[in-house]
């Protein structure tokens, strides 16, 4: 490949990056000012300045724009990286710290506006068992290649419960208006988990 060609390439994925993201903001702006159900998805085209073919180019369904993100593949690979002595739930944990705060960082206000969409829309929290399902998944796997194991049912329930203990966070995040700080309620979901209590 010649420097240009790479170049043309790159410059290629930048525009799509920056196309999903402004079909994404837009999207999330319109459902917060007029609801999710009531915001079509030719509106959302509109807004971002792109063609009703276009958004589904980049999102299959407008459930979609609200539930795609590039956050389990970034855990998953913090999970990987994670020290080889550590326990799993530990690994996860610190992995999920991590990712929080390079996400948090950039993105608190959408992923705030995602999460309440999703807490609050019956539709869309219905549709959160089968993406947890896949989250779960991602996260047993990222834990058995960081032992150089296969997947077994101990590293899937260490997922679940990891998956679960995020989620009520998330939950408790959206209950409490965002006021809370997430990180902090990450690490109080995770110590009820090794204790129990």
């Amino acid at each position: 490949m010649t420097p240009d060609q790479n170049t043309s390439g790159g410059l290629r994925e930048q525009r799509k990056a920056r196309t999903r993201r402004a079909i994404q903001d837009h999207a999330l702006r319109l459902f917060l000012s007029k609801g999710y159900d009531a915001t079509t998805v030719e509106e959302i085209a509109t807004a971002a300045g792109v063609s009703h073919m276009t958004f589904f180019r980049y999102f299959p369904t407008k459930e979609a724009v609200v539930e795609d993100d590039d956050y389990d593949p970034l855990i998953a690979e913090l999970v990987r990286d994670r020290p080889a002595d550590e326990s799993p739930l530990t690994a996860l944990h610190a992995a999920l710290r991590t990712g929080l705060d390079a996400v948090l960082t950039t993105d608190r206000e959408a992923v705030y506006a995602r999460t309440r969409l999703v807490v609050t829309n019956p539709a869309l929290r219905a549709r959160q068992w089968r993406n947890t399902a896949t989250t779960q998944s991602l996260l047993a796997q990222a834990l058995a290649d960081r032992e150089r194991q296969p997947v077994d049912l101990r590293l899937r329930v260490i997922a679940a419960a990891a998956t679960a203990a995020l989620i009520t966070a998330l939950t408790a995040w959206v209950d409490g208006d965002g006021a809370d700080d997430l990180r902090t309620l990450v690490d109080e979901a995770f110590a009820a988990l090794g204790t129990g209590r």
